[in-house]
């Protein structure tokens, strides 16, 4: 006699099946298919955002063109239409002055300095920057040095440079409060080239540096309270590369201890230079955020979250609510320029297409090559349902291991929680690496230069 019904193992198998084409259907019908970048139909899509506070647009991977490119275009849109003041990028602060004083057209040290000159030169020193940077600046010259738009480093990776910014301003200013800081910072010389070596030194029993470092922010903090007026820009330089020290010496000691601590302590050092911004430009200042989607958004809604992690969207999102707002963005395959190994050469590599248990996967299946979802709305319901069910989701920084992508470089994440919306291209390009020259049409005294 003829079995009929289906398995116990057969019927949730089904039942998976029908929720996942019903999530498909919801994404189709509401993904807003993007025009091309470059136009300005492809700007007014972002015009909804215009009123928030901070807009923290992420990508997928640090060597993608198309994430570059379109986080220029939305960022131009919020400057232009908006009233946004500030750009912070996951950077370093020495390379991002550089680049600051050139697009606001502020006196540079002499020799003007070159900007993301370590690695990963690529991240930064690509076409596509470039390409924004040189708007950025015709876009300033045209206005009064007070409404300029300004360009700043959120990283804690620069403890030389840092150390040398500190010191080259107090040399101008101050000789005595110089040789001070000489004596404070001197504890950290001999791992100024290498600072990961401080940290297993101090591992081993080496004495710290924080009392050194902490007692040179606490003098320039003084010297803040102290200064005139007209001190302001350059004092605020040197304090903040003051903080980068003291959060880079304990990056430094954390990551040979935990990697969760020495996370968290970075994301929060970039979170509070967000809010420093802000605050100095004054209440109604508003940023646009440049980072990794690890970074920007919310950490709570993923694996490394559930582990005890935040990040710079987690802490947006408890500062700010719905002022703070959370772009992703990710691919399914194409090109991407990456290192094998950590100070690796770059390379141009080709990106694997996502996994079939992936987000990348359902906005694949979802059939639109590039598109716009956003699930703000509070009528959205269904859509949020459909994006709230834990997915894994692909991250590729500067190193990309192709052999090893499931444990490399997917995770867990709850997309409705983590982002407010998500930019998708199906097909990717990698990013144009700047040489050792300026590109066409920009000035020797451009700080790409090498």
């Amino acid at each position: 006699m003829a079995r009929s019904g289906l398995t116990r193992r057969e019927a949730p198998d089904l039942a998976a099946r029908g929720r996942d084409d019903r999530a498909m259907a919801r994404l189709r019908a509401h993904a807003e298919p993007l025009p091309e970048i470059d136009s300005a139909a492809f700007g007014a899509l972002f015009d909804r955002y215009g009123d928030a506070r901070v807009v923290l647009i992420g990508e997928a991977t640090h060597g993608t063109s198309d994430f570059y490119r379109a986080r220029a275009e939305i960022t131009r849109r919020l400057i232009e239409r908006h009233g946004f003041s500030i750009v912070a990028i996951e950077a370093d602060w020495p390379d991002a002055a550089a680049i600051d004083r050139y697009v606001r057209q502020r006196p540079a040290p002499l020799p003007l300095e070159a900007a993301f000159t370590r690695f990963p030169m690529w991240m930064w020193r690509n076409e596509e920057v470039a390409e924004f940077v040189a708007w950025l600046q015709s876009w300033n010259a045209a206005r009064a040095s007070e409404l300029r738009v300004e360009l700043r480093g959120l990283d804690v990776y620069s403890l030389r440079t840092s150390v040398d910014a500190v010191l080259r301003y107090l040399d101008s200013v101050d000789t005595e409060a110089a040789k001070a800081a000489r004596e404070r910072y001197g504890c950290l010389t001999p791992w100024q080239a290498d600072p990961a070596l401080y940290g297993r030194a101090v591992l081993l029993g080496e004495d710290p540096c924080e009392d050194e470092v902490v007692g040179q922010l606490k003098a320039l903090l003084q010297r803040r309270l102290e200064a005139a007026a007209g001190d302001g820009e350059a004092l605020f330089d040197a304090e903040r590369n003051a903080r980068v020290v003291r959060a880079a010496e304990q990056y430094y000691r954390l990551m040979y201890r935990s990697s969760a601590e020495s996370w968290n302590l970075r994301d929060r050092h970039m979170f509070e230079t967000l809010q420093a911004l802000l605050a100095r430009r004054g209440p109604g200042a508003k940023a646009v955020v440049w980072a990794h989607n690890s970074h920007v958004g919310n950490a709570d809604a993923t694996a490394p979250g559930w582990s005890g992690e935040t990040n710079i969207g987690a802490l947006s999102r408890r500062a700010w609510g719905r002022d703070a707002v959370l772009i992703g963005q990710g691919t399914d395959r194409g090109t991407v320029a990456a290192a094998h190994d950590w100070d690796g050469p770059v390379e141009i590599m080709t990106v694997l297409p996502s996994r079939p248990d992936s987000w990348e996967q359902a906005f694949l299946r979802a059939g639109v090559e590039a598109s716009l979802t956003d699930w703000r709305d509070p009528a959205r319901t269904a859509l949020r349902l459909a994006l709230s069910e834990p997915r894994l989701e692909r991250a590729i920084g500067v190193v990309y291991r192709p052999q090893s992508e499931r444990m490399s470089h997917y995770f867990e994440a709850v997309l409705a929680e983590q982002f407010d919306a998500w930019l998708w291209f199906a097909e990717t390009r990698a990013v144009q690496p700047l040489g050792e020259e300026p590109g066409a049409g920009i000035p020797e005294t451009y700080p790409f230069g090498l």
